[in-house]
């Protein structure tokens, strides 16, 4: 049976990680960005999570995040600039267009 020094402490600790859970800092996408950036331009990442007060694991899973979300946008990008530059137009946005009649300079006028 515990006893009630026992059961004092370990409700005590639990009311901290309750306090420590619900104070968590949570951080803006620009202050992560800034973030990562700070470390991809050279800084020492260790050094990088201790000065913003952030855990080593944290800090390499934005890393990550940010780093496989530009590759998405620019694989995204290029598809479609591609696509552009051959004068290929998009299959889904031609057939509305044309459903609507296209636009008005598109249209000849009766001769």
């Amino acid at each position: 049976m515990r006893t009630k020094a026992e059961s004092d402490s370990e409700e005590a600790e639990k009311r901290i990680r309750d306090i420590r859970r619900a104070t968590r800092r949570q951080y803006s996408a620009e202050e992560k960005i800034r973030i990562v950036i700070a470390g991809l331009r050279g800084e020492d990442s260790i050094a990088v999570s201790r000065k913003e007060g952030i855990n080593q694991n944290l800090y390499y899973r934005w890393s990550k995040d940010f780093l496989e979300a530009g590759k998405k946008r620019l694989a995204g990008r290029h598809r479609a600039g591609s696509d552009r530059r051959r004068g290929q137009r998009d299959p889904g946005a031609g057939a509305s267009a044309q459903g609507a009649g296209g636009r008005a300079d598109d249209r000849k006028s009766p001769a």
